[in-house]
């Protein structure tokens, strides 16, 4: 969730700085500071990717409760897991391309 909400406000930052005309006021390389970005975001998304696949994959773990051995994750958690890991891979495979493209960009 971290990841999502930051990238969401720095990208309206980004969207509110470019609609505002402040580009041509600030003295700064924007195609690396669009890539560095970019890179960013992925590397973070990815490692959500990754934590949020190793905590689906405990779904057959089964821990000792004090009476009954019972699942880790029940079949409501283990179904929004998956669906939460197959977002954070389309998403960390979205911002992949645009990190490509703007590394394609910020390099002549």
């Amino acid at each position: 969730m971290f990841v999502s909400v930051t990238a969401f406000t720095l990208s309206l930052l980004f969207l509110g700085v470019f609609l505002s005309g402040m580009v041509t006021q600030i003295d700064a390389n924007w195609n690396f500071l669009d890539f560095a970005y970019h890179f960013t975001v992925f590397v973070f998304y990815f490692g959500a990717f990754l934590l949020e696949a190793a905590a689906t994959s405990l779904h057959d773990l089964h821990c000792n409760t004090t009476m009954a051995v019972q699942p880790l994750l029940s079949n409501n958690q283990y179904n929004i897991n998956v669906a939460a890991t197959i977002f954070a891979f389309m998403t960390t495979a979205c911002y992949g391309c645009s990190l490509g493209l703007a590394l394609r960009r910020w390099r002549p």
